[in-house]
């Protein structure tokens, strides 16, 4: 699968927030921030995740329909992946 640019650009904010989160941790910040900052992190992934397995079963889809063949396996598939990431 050839991973989109947007997708790629939203994991290196997250990247970018993960090392501050450390350095919050380092400059001893409020509790309450830390867990702000990491739900925050938490629903970035989450989002990537989805726009992964969007993409991933539209073109599936696609290439299944192409060749004739039923979608149900590609489409639970990907409920399976949705279901594992929580």
């Amino acid at each position: 699968m050839k991973y989109r640019d947007n997708v790629k650009n939203r994991l290196k904010r997250v990247e970018g927030q993960v090392r501050g989160v450390l350095s919050m941790m380092e400059t001893d910040k409020d509790c309450k921030e830390v867990v702000s900052q990491l739900s925050a992190i938490r629903s970035a992934v989450d989002k990537a995740i989805a726009l992964i397995v969007a993409e991933n079963l539209a073109a599936c889809i696609k290439e299944e329909l192409a060749e004739g063949r039923d979608t149900d396996q590609v489409v639970q598939e990907a409920i399976q992946l949705l279901v594992k990431s929580r």
